[in-house]
């Protein structure tokens, strides 16, 4: 049943921030400066849509109620041929995914707001700082409530702004805000980064597939008339069959998802998230771990179901075409996922490993999105595993938000310890934060998918959604994916919590390592106790996952919550352990990895080819940057030519020649003259007409 309230009511879940923001920017131009001004209005604010957003879940879950909350005065007002001038509200529409992904966002906001309270105390920008967390939270909030294409992709937008602030926050760029090592080339080119550079890479990889986002939100305007989410879903089937007949309903659903793989740092598109690290933790954890790189895969679950429904109801030309898209996004995604995993074993810098951790757990969500897409040619009988995809996404999602906002929470405390971002300045951290300790083994065996922790049940359903597909390649990649997985995030949790620094200073006295004040350390570990929590009562929480699913537009039926232990389960879950439990043994027996990599050159090559990012960002930095600055070049070469041609050789030709002629006809009678002249247009009558034949 659909409720429809004021728009304003519901809408304080992205109104509130919103206002907060306002409220700060007032207080500036005021002359207010006072630091915890700043952080209270931000931390009540997101608390306060996180208290809305909560009761908007229970309206949806508990009382099967989706709530239409938009106005219908015209905000924007269209005319379209044929028929009534098309009317934009603003406000909120809230169902199962809807509400499910306002909570997530907005109690994760909140708790590392209030982490952020500490983290920024003192810091030359803080005022700027929670205007723009604050900002970037009613942005999102806004994008994963939105019930018209319009109204989302201002919220796209307005994440993608706050972000670009926030990763350069520190623009001075110095280089200990840094991400990569200072000094480091791949094929000529740095591999470190400063945070206005930073900045701008992110706005620019994120704008170029909002680009083909725009595009796409167009061209279904064009075709389905209206920018109305449900009403695509309520017409899917006729405009879907309308892009097949043409043949294109392929490439238009691939370019209106560019955005959404450019948000969520899927390949070729991943190389902003990597370099994003230049932004303060809470930054890392707020935007690129919990929320906005959320919001690409939020597209695919939302949009998902729309086109498996639409395409079945299109006939066989729509469903082949479809298979076609969601393959090519299955195959970026699960390319993404093995790619960033491989790269998150060599590295030592604490943030870029759960960098790369992120965007590699963002492919999974995506794999497992798209992969009921695979079996949409064989149609309705195949409904209940596409809508068991779309599942096996929101809970990797809602998973991986809790767990690895919590990594990097504590990897902001880690790095303030060790007054380095290198996991080699760094060890023996248990011995004087215990509790970060256990707060980082909770989250770390999450990400590993070791039971009963909240991530080994998300990770089983998204093995599964691929299996069913019945795709070798992707299962094997998706399976190959978890053993790095888990083999990384031990490495880092051995490496910083159980054996000695490498190149640190010594841990004793008065300022060497300790528990983090209270402000920051409940945060983590409030969402490290969540990630266990989450797992113990997956029974309950997946129930309500899968009834928030079955409440969600076009999806017809209840996903299975609860993943199949069978042998396979069992055999890849104790083939993880072992894989922990090697490289517990390598670390504690102090075996010296470097050394052996430096005296073979194959594993040089190697650890060099991971290292570097697989050459990705050199070679894309040669092949569209230094190659449209050399085209710059020779456009501009030629601009000045024909400026050189037109101001400079024809005036002087023709002042040469209008002296010659002077010269040539002086004292001659006009028939003379009149004959030159015919004979001069005649030969350049036939001098023009060769060309032309030629």
């Amino acid at each position: 049943m659909i409720v429809s309230a004021p728009w304003y009511g519901w809408s304080s879940i992205w109104l509130l921030p919103f206002a907060a923001a306002a409220a700060m920017a007032i207080a500036w131009l005021l002359g207010v400066r006072r630091e915890r001004f700043y952080g209270l209005m931000s931390v009540l604010s997101i608390l306060a849509s996180a208290v809305v957003s909560t009761f908007a879940l229970y309206y949806v879950l508990a009382l099967h109620e989706t709530i239409d909350a938009v106005s219908r005065w015209n905000w924007v007002s269209i005319d379209v041929v044929g028929s009534a001038p098309l009317t934009i509200g603003v406000g909120s529409y809230l169902d199962g995914l809807g509400a499910i992904m306002a909570v997530i966002v907005s109690w994760l906001s909140f708790l590392i707001a209030v982490y952020s309270l500490e983290y920024m105390k003192g810091d030359w920008g803080v005022q700027r700082y929670f205007f723009f967390i604050t900002f970037f939270v009613g942005s999102m909030l806004l994008l994963v409530t939105a019930e018209n294409l319009v109204l989302m992709f201002i919220g796209w937008e307005g994440t993608g702004l706050a972000s670009y602030a926030l990763i350069g926050h520190w623009y001075t760029d110095e280089e200990d805000k840094w991400v990569g090592v200072p000094g480091r080339k791949a094929l000529g080119l740095p591999m470190y980064f400063e945070p206005s550079n930073s900045g701008v890479r992110a706005l620019m990889f994120t704008r170029l597939g909002d680009v083909g986002f725009l595009v796409g939100i167009s061209a279904l305007f064009l075709v389905a008339h209206t920018f109305s989410i449900p009403g695509l879903a309520a017409s899917a089937g006729t405009w879907m069959g309308y892009l097949a007949n043409k043949d294109v309903l392929a490439a238009v659903l691939f370019i209106f998802t560019l955005g959404a793989l450019a948000k969520s740092a899927q390949f070729p598109f991943h190389e902003w998230l990597v370099t994003a690290m230049t932004g303060p933790t809470p930054v890392s954890a707020l935007i690129h771990a919990a929320t906005m790189v959320k919001a690409g895969v939020y597209f695919v679950l939302r949009f998902a179901p729309i086109f498996f429904v639409g395409a079945i109801a299109a006939g066989l030309a729509a469903e082949a075409q479809s298979q076609v898209y969601f393959g090519i996004v299955a195959a970026l995604a699960a390319l993404t996922a093995f790619m960033m995993a491989t790269m998150a074993v060599v590295n030592n810098e604490f943030k870029l490993i759960l960098a790369y951790s992120t965007a590699s757990q963002l492919g999974y969500m995506i794999l497992a999105a798209a992969a009921g897409g695979l079996l949409v040619t064989q149609g309705q009988a195949a409904l209940a595993a596409m809508d068991q995809g779309v599942f096996a996404g929101l809970a990797q999602l809602m998973s991986h938000a809790v767990f690895k906002a919590s990594l990097f929470l504590i990897a902001g405390w880690a790095l303030h310890a060790a007054e380095s971002r290198f996991i080699d300045d760094m060890g023996d951290y248990a011995k004087y934060m215990k509790a970060t300790a256990v707060a980082m083994w909770l989250s770390g065996l999450s990400l590993a998918a070791i039971p009963p922790l909240s991530g080994f049940f998300s990770k089983e359903l998204v093995l599964e959604s691929v299996a069913q597909t019945g795709y070798a390649a992707l299962y094997l990649v998706a399976v190959v994916t978890a053993f790095f997985t888990a083999a990384y995030v031990t490495r880092l949790t051995i490496r910083v919590f159980h054996v000695p620094a490498y190149h640190g200073h010594a841990h004793e006295g008065e300022h060497g390592p300790h528990e983090a004040p209270p402000l920051m350390l409940i945060p983590y570990a409030v969402l490290a106790l969540g990630a266990l929590l989450l797992g113990v009562f997956w029974p309950i929480v997946g129930s309500y996952l899968a009834r928030g699913v079955r409440e969600t537009i076009s999806v017809l039926t209840t996903p299975v919550f609860m993943p199949s232990i069978d042998l396979t389960t069992i055999a890849i879950t104790s083939l993880l352990a072992v894989d922990m439990l090697l490289v517990v043994a390598a670390y504690l027996r102090r075996i010296d990895f470097m050394s052996a990599v430096r005296s073979s050159r194959l594993l040089s090559g190697i650890h060099s080819f991971l290292f570097d990012r697989w050459y990705l960002n050199s070679i894309i930095y040669y092949a569209f940057v230094y190659s449209f600055i050399g085209l710059s070049w020779v456009l501009h070469a030629v601009d000045h030519g024909i400026d050189v041609f037109y101001h400079g050789v024809l005036p002087s030709f023709a002042g040469w020649s209008s002296a010659l002629l002077r010269r040539t006809f002086r004292g001659r009678t006009d028939y003379t003259i009149a004959m030159y002249m015919s004979f001069i247009g005649a030969l350049t009558v036939v001098v023009l007409v060769v060309w032309g034949v030629l």
